[in-house]
Formats: C-alpha cells, structure tokens, sequence
C-alpha cells in the first residue's frame, strides 16, 4: 500500500503522480524510466523514492489512481439512470466518454499487465481492476433480473474489452456505441419484463396484420 509521508509536502506527490500519469499512459510503464518521471515533476529522485519507495510503487500508485478515477466516474454517471436495465447498459455510455477523451490510447490495466512481470503491482491493481468490473457487471444484471446473471456479465464484459481495442488500435471513437447497441439486444433477449414486452407487440402486430381493412 502506498503511504502518504507526513513531513513529504502534498503537491510533490501529485506532480509526481500526474507526471507518471502522462508518460507511463503514453509511451508505457516499462519504457519510462524514474529520471524522465522526476524530471517532468520538477522534484528530486529521493523525494520520488520517499513517497513511492522504489518505480514498483510509483507504477503502482498510478494504476491504482486510475482505477479509482474510473470507478468514481462510473458510479456518479450510472446514478444519473433510473431503471436498472438504464444502468447497465449505461456502462457503454460511460466508456463512450472515456474514448472520446483527447489523448486515449486504450486501457491502462491492459497496457501496463502486459508489460509486468508475473507477481508485480501492476499485475495486482490490474487484476483488482477487472474483478472490479466484472462485479459491476454482474450486480447490475442482477439487479435488471436477468435469470443468469453471471452468463449475462460474462457477455458484457467480452463485449466491453472488444470496444476499448476497437477504440484504440482501430481508432474507432464509436465503438462504445456498436458495442451498446448489442448490448441492447443481449440484455433485452435476456430479460423476463422486455421478452414479454416484445411478445406483446409481436402479437399487436399480428393482429393489426389479420384486422379486416376498414371500409
């Protein structure tokens, strides 16, 4: 866990935090090193090795602000939605703002576990991260009463890693959308409520079809 050191003034850490935000989100966490971190945050190597012990705990701290600043957005974006079924495929919407964002270059978990070695922080925080969202997913396909929620989430999730590669290696800005508009028909086609909605309207349909025409 990272520390905040008493007698360490707090805008050293967070320069030293947004600097590592910056380059290890561009060019990556391994290819980055401390030198090029303390340099962009004006401050020394040892204050960097005081708050963050060693580059594990600075890229560990990075990660972990990240999933944080997600996790918050998410929850303050999905309470803006009143039904539950809203929220769940409000997931997609909040992606879709994410990948609009000037500079996205992709996940940062997926990057940055791609480079780590096994056992490492950024492997944990990243795994973390994922069990996250996944336990979202599922929550909130629980709470929309999907019969097997877990089938549900595991769908969504495919569908949530597909858009954010589409977004950053196709460079394809609406793929949150794609992908929300086959999350629309995978939830739809897994809850009781809109099945029966649809039902009803398939069988309004049919009998407008039979209806004698009007004189």
């Amino acid at each position: 866990m990272v520390t905040h050191k008493g007698d360490m003034p707090a805008s050293a850490r967070q320069r030293l935090l947004d600097a590592a935000s910056h380059l290890f989100y561009d060019e990556g966490v391994h290819t980055v090193g401390v030198d090029r971190v303390v340099e962009r945050a004006g401050v020394a190597k040892a204050t960097l090795y005081a708050l963050f012990g060693n580059k594990e705990g600075l890229v560990r701290a990075y990660l972990m602000a990240r999933d944080e600043g997600i996790r918050g957005r998410m929850t303050r974006r999905l309470a803006r939605y009143t039904t539950s079924r809203e929220r769940l495929l409000g997931v997609f919407d909040v992606q879709d703002r994410m990948f609009r964002e000037p500079g996205f270059r992709g996940c940062a978990f997926a990057r940055a576990n791609a480079e780590a070695p096994e056992g490492s922080s950024a492997e944990e925080v990243s795994e973390n991260h994922r069990a996250w969202l996944r336990s979202l997913l599922l929550d909130l396909a629980r709470d929309a009463g999907a019969p097997n929620p877990e089938q549900l989430a595991r769908q969504l999730m495919l569908l949530y890693d597909g858009a954010a590669i589409s977004a950053w290696m196709d460079h394809n800005a609406s793929a949150a959308h794609a992908a929300r508009s086959v999350a629309t028909a995978l939830v739809d086609a897994a809850l009781p409520a809109a099945r029966g909605r649809a039902k009803k309207a398939q069988r309004g349909d049919a009998a407008l079809e039979a209806a004698p025409p009007l004189p």
